[in-house]
């Protein structure tokens, strides 16, 4: 894998080894950054971080500041070793359950301009309700939530609202912000 854009174009970035991660492919990657469009000075919060691709994709394209989220500590132990290769600073990597760092964050009030979900695709219908309830508060005003899940999965956020919605082969990129008035 590649980032795509940025600072950091062209830098190979490692995955973890085996098959319970499964990295965003440089192509899902670029497609899902057009749709989301500039993030100089952004901050992001990449749940399910996985290889930290997302993120790190950000962080390449100006993003001055993202907190990622993993449960499983070879990939915590992988962004590491990818932010400190691409000599990425402003970066915090938590070992710990997405959805608890994700109230957490809630109840301390703390929001981002991106917030970046690709939980596990087999999951996401278990996780929905709880991302439905937590992220409108973790959002900033202007901000955006990209989801990416399996194709033929049509994610809900609650109250925040569908921008967009796209298929690339097996995954879906769909994006929410907060509604109008």
């Amino acid at each position: 894998m590649r980032i795509v854009a940025g600072s950091c174009k062209g830098a190979r970035i490692s995955a973890p080894r085996g098959l319970d991660t499964r990295p965003t492919g440089d192509r899902v990657r670029e497609a899902a950054f057009s749709l989301i469009g500039p993030v100089d000075g952004a901050s992001v919060l990449d749940l399910f971080a996985g290889s930290g691709a997302m993120g790190l994709e950000a962080m390449s394209r100006g993003a001055s500041r993202a907190v990622f989220v993993e449960s499983d500590r070879d990939a915590c132990r992988t962004i590491q070793r990818n932010l400190e290769k691409l000599r990425l600073t402003g970066a915090a990597v938590l070992c710990q359950d997405a959805l608890r760092a994700l109230a957490a964050e809630a109840a301390a009030a703390r929001q981002y301009d991106l917030v970046l979900a690709d939980p596990p695709y087999g999951l996401f219908r278990t996780v929905q309700t709880p991302l439905a309830t937590y992220l409108p508060a973790v959002l900033a005003p202007d901000g955006l939530v990209v989801v990416e899940t399996g194709a033929r999965d049509e994610p809900e956020l609650g109250p925040l609202e569908q921008r967009t919605s796209r298929r690339y082969g097996s995954a879906r990129i769909t994006l929410f912000e907060h509604g109008v008035g």
